[in-house]
């Protein structure tokens, strides 16, 4: 494997501990910052957003550009979002920061996986890009608790630091060891590609993957006043539990896409119901410390084992836009990354406390078990129809196979005559 395939996965380590570390941070957050936990955790979702809308248009307008120029240039700017971020003197500008910073993280995913790709034979993509999805388990295994421990002792703006100077060493092995790719010699036609939209199959993948992913970070996002103020530990356990759910991660992702290519719809339907479960396990036992712990590690592993299963299966059903299938589906994890943690801000803002922010999770990953029924269904009809076809194809060319041999026959063989 190429070494610059490793350093495309040290970047998507800073990227991901970023995306993810405000889990730990929202009370130092809110306490600086002078506004709610709540609002304080609109700040994942203004990540989310940058992503939902950079994935799918950085995906298309960097197509046409020169791919380690763009890598530097987006890197950069991530950087610079990370800087920001920590100087940040308002909330408002904080928020921006975060807008900016996934703008730039969406965009070093699109062209970055295309460098991988280029840079590899055919029957070494599959690592190159596992090389780079395992940036992003590590950092939630590693970044996101280095990130709340940082919080703790040295203030939530070292956290950001820490990502501006991960940025610093990805953008320096970028620029040195990321050779030229060539430019594509053909545009995509994109008027072709935007055509799968008019699939409801899309469409439904869209909505399971963002409502399997809010669902779990309706709770995940606010854990930290959860393990503090419900279930009653101290601010040091924060980091650890974090990474006790990085760690379920790495586990379901591994165990998922050992079975998600021979049993797609079984890991999604099994994934999510387990998702649904421990959620209200969380919310029935937040005040179980034992529990609420435990039960971190096995909400990481259930919702990472869906998680190939959901890529996928998006990829299966728009397979006719190799661009936008990939962009598609990181859209719609973070558009759940967004409506999650929203919906948690609310359910709090109403009064209902930190642990029902699990029970609004659960509210989710059921609607996304309801639109897994309905896309199975949908596949079943459409795998019977297309049996159906075939069946009817084979007997109408037998049929007419046994005419023109009839045919054949009756021009071959004189009719008897009558006898005189």
């Amino acid at each position: 494997m190429p070494v610059a395939v490793y350093i495309l996965g040290l970047s998507v380590f800073a990227l991901g501990t970023s995306e993810f570390m405000l889990s730990g941070l929202l009370p130092p957050i809110a306490e600086d910052m002078g506004v709610s936990i709540p609002r304080a955790g609109l700040l994942i979702s203004a990540f989310a957003i940058g992503m939902v809308i950079g994935a799918p248009l950085l995906a298309v307008s960097t197509l046409r550009l020169p791919r380690r120029a763009t890598l530097i240039a987006l890197i950069t700017a991530f950087g610079l979002g990370q800087v920001a971020g920590a100087l940040a003197p308002t909330y408002e500008v904080l928020f921006a920061s975060r807008v900016v910073s996934a703008l730039a993280c969406a965009g070093f995913w699109a062209v970055g996986a295309a460098v991988a790709m280029a840079m590899v034979p055919l029957n070494a993509r599959a690592r190159a890009m596992a090389v780079m999805i395992g940036g992003l388990s590590i950092a939630n295994v590693l970044g996101v608790p280095a990130g709340a421990f940082l919080g703790e002792h040295l203030g939530w703006r070292s956290a950001f630091w820490a990502v501006a100077a991960a940025s610093a060493v990805a953008l320096v092995g970028v620029a040195t060891r990321i050779p030229r790719i060539p430019v594509p010699a053909e545009k995509p036609r994109l008027r072709r590609e935007l055509t799968v939209y008019r699939d409801r199959q899309v469409w439904l993948s869209v909505g399971i993957i963002a409502l399997a992913a809010g669902g779990v970070f309706c709770a995940f996002s606010y854990f930290a006043p959860l393990l503090t103020d419900v279930a009653g530990l101290s601010d040091a356990w924060v980091p650890a539990v974090l990474g006790l759910f990085g760690i379920g991660a790495l586990v379901g992702t591994a165990i998922g896409g050992r079975f998600a290519d021979a049993h797609l719809f079984g890991v999604m339907l099994s994934g999510i119901t387990a998702s649904t479960v421990l959620l209200g396990a969380v919310a029935l036992c937040a005040g179980r410390p034992v529990l609420v712990v435990a039960l971190s590690f096995l909400l990481g592993v259930s919702s990472f084992y869906t998680a190939p299963a959901l890529n996928a299966r998006m990829f299966n059903v728009a397979g006719g836009a190799p661009t936008l299938a990939g962009a598609t589906a990181t859209a719609a994890f973070n558009l759940g990354n967004t409506g999650g943690p929203w919906l948690g801000g609310t359910v709090i803002d109403a009064g209902y406390g930190f642990a029902s922010t699990a029970w609004a999770g659960a509210a989710m990953t059921v609607a996304a078990l309801v639109l897994v029924a309905v896309a199975l269904r949908l596949h079943r009809s459409g795998a019977v129809a297309q049996t159906r076809t075939a069946t009817e194809t084979r007997a109408t060319g037998a049929g007419t196979r046994a005419v023109a041999a009839s045919a054949v026959r009756s021009d071959a063989e004189p009719s008897p005559q009558p006898c005189a």
